[in-house]
């Protein structure tokens, strides 16, 4: 591999390389993420909505690239939306563009 890491990272890497790390993962903690990844993927509520056939068209196939149906594609676009998750890469150029 030709990857450049930083002194941080090929730190980290030696320590990895060397078992330095230990799982902290217990039953409980465990238990926690399953509850957790549950209620994010609970589907209990059904929407329509209508949407240009291009868009759709672009929605299918991406979610073809990502191996996934489009519908669970549409709906974790809309669950990192309005957690915040979601990035706007055009945005974030222009941001870095006029610093």
């Amino acid at each position: 591999m030709n990857t450049k890491l930083t002194r941080d990272e090929q730190d980290i890497l030696e320590s990895y390389e060397n078992e330095e790390w230990h799982s902290v993962k217990t039953n409980k903690s465990m238990e926690a993420y399953r509850a957790a990844a549950r209620a994010t993927f609970k589907k209990d509520k059904r929407v329509n909505i209508r949407i240009s056939g291009k868009d759709l068209e672009l929605l299918q196939e991406r979610a073809l690239i990502e191996g996934i149906p489009y519908q669970t594609l549409m709906s974790s676009i809309l669950h990192k939306y309005v957690y915040g998750n979601l990035i706007d890469k055009s945005r974030e150029i222009k941001d870095q563009t006029e610093a």
